[in-house]
């Protein structure tokens, strides 16, 4: 998993000047905590600050079984995300982030499984286009790459566009909301395009056709870390089926079907709970077992 850690800070309510309550976060850092929580073996790139907010991040990582082995130290500030909290719920965001550690990042590519890419790492440079670089050769080289752009308001330039579609060519997998599909442009050419409906569940396009499930109904508590515990969900799928590219390509839509059925009750699960707060494997089962 390649990109950011950050701290949001979370207001308490939907109220005005509600207090904020800082909560570990990060889209990349949510996908691998995720991902480490379901069981799957994971390692993080990135690089943290040697701050407060860097060692609790750090720390944080551990506790769920990621590798940070990989993962660089700086003296520079843990990047600052700012949340609203609208009244049904969703979030949207503020970042603080000149001078902060993650921005200056060096990751390296793999040769196997999924290389995962996202979020405000790729519009922050000079990380940015090292990110790109390390997906590129991680394709050439063997890897799975995924990517979830999760495209924020204040990065939704034509630049960040450009660049984004620049990072396509080397994507087996990407995750869009159905917000940024239009943002994004033809995807085509992607082998498989996996799609974030809200409530209305998920949809994939990928060799076999077009496949839609529902999302289950659940009370939300807020939709922090939903989009980010949809792509663990969907790589942990990957993993635990052990499927490299060509398999990956070859799922029929019962397989799809299933895996989508994981990633919804997966994301069901954190919405249903306050911030990222993901699941283990076996409460997706148990929820999946139980509808």
């Amino acid at each position: 998993m390649y990109g950011e850690a950050l701290v949001d800070l979370v207001p308490e309510s939907t109220q005005p000047l509600a207090k904020l309550q800082p909560a570990l976060g990060g889209g990349p850092f949510n996908v691998a905590r995720a991902l480490g929580r379901l069981g799957s073996e994971v390692a993080f790139q990135s690089r943290l600050s040697s701050d407060a907010f860097g060692r609790l991040l750090e720390q944080s990582l551990i506790d769920a079984h990621v590798d940070v082995s990989e993962c660089q130290t700086g003296v520079e500030p843990t990047t600052l995300a700012v949340v609203a909290l609208r009244e049904d719920g969703s979030a949207e965001y503020t970042f603080y982030v000149d001078g902060t550690a993650d921005r200056l990042a060096q990751p390296t590519p793999v040769a196997e499984g999924f290389a995962v890419f996202g979020t405000l790492s790729l519009a922050l440079e000079p990380g940015a286009q090292r990110y790109a670089e390390a997906a590129e050769a991680s394709a050439r080289l063997g890897a799975v790459v995924c990517l979830d752009p999760n495209i924020r308001p204040a990065f939704a330039s034509q630049k960040h566009r450009l660049f984004l579609r620049g990072m396509l060519e080397s994507v087996t997998v990407l995750k869009l909301s159905d917000e940024e599909v239009g943002f994004l442009g033809d995807t085509s050419h992607v082998p498989i395009v996996v799609t974030t409906l809200g409530s209305n569940g998920l949809q994939v396009r990928a060799p076999f056709g077009t496949l839609r499930v529902e999302a289950p109904r659940v009370t939300v508590a807020d939709t922090i870390g939903a989009g980010d515990t949809i792509m663990a969900a969907l790589v942990h799928q990957f993993d635990i089926r052990e499927l490299d590219r060509d398999a990956l390509l070859a799922l029929d839509e019962s397989e799809w079907a299933e895996i989508l059925r994981f990633a919804a009750n997966a994301a069901a699960i954190t919405v249903s709970r306050t911030g990222a707060d993901t699941p283990t494997h076996q409460e997706v089962l148990a929820a999946t077992d139980s509808r």
